[in-house]
């Protein structure tokens, strides 16, 4: 029964993020049981799944092309979506069905479970479920500042639900976490999640720890967002968090993150969108080569090498003529390979060189991202110590990249010492979290709008003045809903904790 509740939300969720054609209908789906009528065990499931691949598709692309992790790419020399997304043309059509998943989808059976949890006495559900809804909400308003909050997930009640501010929606999703941390943690529930939960996944006794800790640290990286917007708010909240005795990640099986596997329709959607859209993306020079210059040992996973077998390897940039002359996505992101291809004459892999699993997981906030959170606050005066989180993120990011320990001992000795002023650290910070957040989606476009590092600079075909602050509202939202805001004026309008 399990096997065939996981195939059915997966080939749901599939079916709902794809990102290339349309994924949601307005009208209802006669094959699809309304949120409302559904179980919560199922709803979560299928919630569960939703965020995964929201973590792997459209929003994690777009961020990855801005921050240069990823360059669009194309072998026939047509341009493509992701050529257009990284010179920043990235319409309000583009987010529609992004935004309709987030909202249709994701947010609705959320916000059902909260609903129906607690009519059934069943706090353990109420609880992961308002974890989630924090997550989802903490990255959409940082892809487009104010949103549906208040007046959102009423259904038929009010179609047309008003924006509420971003900065009052933060605030609500740190109640809502604390809300569902004291929920998860109740002593008694009717019903708890298990295996129908595809993060975090097992027996409740075990992961309500799991949730508790992601919850936390979640706030941590909340409260981090305010570095520039309110600096004394962000080192009190995060020092009395961190004082109050919280629980946080220790260590990379606490990684916020969603497992696929090696079967049709259940693997990765990074891996996805590689299939389906073969030549699209490639390795970006400005990642690429800051690890390069540091002899980065995870590159071996990060990237496939160019030329092949050369133990070198090489990023694309914006604007680049056509060609298939760098280091590809590999399996870090897309999973183990199945064989060891030959590769071209000229020292490429082809885009079907390559099988691949597909089992990678979806990282949406990691062990190794708390470190950085901590050695980052450390500088500001929040409890810790900057040099011991810093070489703690570094060493967890190297664990996930499966790098042999012996490499990771030679890298933190010749890079892992954090020198000279404030804001030389924080560049360093920065630059190896950038580094270990590649695949997370959001994080490292948050991080340059906060810090200013990486330094990326704008790329040389961009169609606007500036690299974008925030997305287009989704034109669907603008022509549908009478409470929408206006449009945008343009990408360079910021959220709010980006002064």
């Amino acid at each position: 029964m399990r096997k065939i509740i996981l195939l059915f939300s997966f080939a749901l969720a599939l079916s709902a993020l794809s990102s290339c054609k349309k994924f949601l209908d307005i009208n209802t789906d006669p094959d699809r049981l309304p949120a409302e009528k559904a179980d919560i065990a199922q709803l979560l499931t299928s919630a569960t799944a939703t965020v995964g691949f929201i973590g792997g598709s459209d929003l994690q692309r777009f961020s990855a092309l801005i921050m240069q992790q990823y360059t669009g790419q194309t072998a026939s020399g047509a341009t493509n979506q992701t050529q257009d997304y990284e010179k920043y043309q990235i319409t309000g059509a583009d987010v529609n069905n992004l935004f309709g998943t987030i909202y249709a989808t994701a947010l609705n059976d959320l916000e059902t479970i909260i609903t129906k949890g607690a009519a059934e006495n069943s706090p353990h559900y109420t609880g992961v479920a308002k974890i989630l809804k924090a997550y989802v909400y903490q990255i959409s308003v940082d892809a487009w500042g104010d949103l549906p909050y208040s007046e959102a997930q009423k259904l038929t009640n009010n179609l047309f639900p008003k924006y509420d501010d971003d900065e009052q929606i933060y605030k609500n999703i740190l109640a809502l976490l604390d809300q569902g941390v004291a929920e998860v943690n109740s002593a008694t529930s009717t019903r708890s999640p298990g295996t129908n939960s595809l993060i975090y996944t097992g027996a409740f006794a075990t992961t309500k720890t799991n949730w508790v800790k992601f919850a936390n640290t979640l706030k941590l990286r909340i409260f981090l967002h305010y570095s520039k917007a309110d600096r004394n708010y962000m080192v009190t909240q995060m020092t009395n968090l961190i004082n109050s005795g919280a629980q946080f990640m220790t260590s990379v099986a606490d990684n916020f993150e969603m497992q696929f596997v090696n079967q049709s329709n259940r693997q990765n959607p990074i891996q996805q969108f590689e299939v389906a859209r073969a030549n699209y993306l490639f390795a970006n020079a400005t990642l690429v080569d800051s690890m390069n210059v540091r002899q980065d040992p995870r590159r071996f996973t990060y990237f496939t090498q160019f030329p092949a077998r050369s133990g070198n390897f090489k990023g694309g940039r914006s604007g680049d003529a056509s060609s298939q002359l760098y280091s590809r996505l590999h399996v870090f992101l897309r999973g183990d390979t199945t064989n060891s291809p030959t590769p071209a004459a000229n020292g490429s892999y082809s885009a079907t060189a390559y099988s691949y699993t597909g089992d990678a997981p979806v990282r949406m906030l990691t062990y190794a991202e708390y470190n950085f959170i901590r050695a980052e606050a450390a500088l500001y005066g929040v409890p810790g110590d900057a040099q011991s989180f810093f070489q703690e993120g570094i060493r967890a990011s190297m664990i996930m990249a499966r790098v042999p320990a012996a490499s990771i001992t030679t890298y933190l000795a010749a890079n892992g010492t954090l020198v000279g002023s404030t804001d030389e650290r924080l560049n360093r910070i920065i630059t190896e979290k950038y580094v270990a957040n590649y695949g997370v989606v959001m994080e490292p476009w948050t991080d340059w709008r906060r810090t200013g590092y990486p330094a990326i600079q704008r790329v040389g075909n961009a169609v606007i003045s500036d690299i974008p602050r925030s997305l287009f509202y989704a034109q669907s939202e603008i022509d549908l809903n009478p409470n929408a805001p206006k449009q945008k004026g343009s990408m360079l309008e910021r959220v709010f904790w980006d002064k």
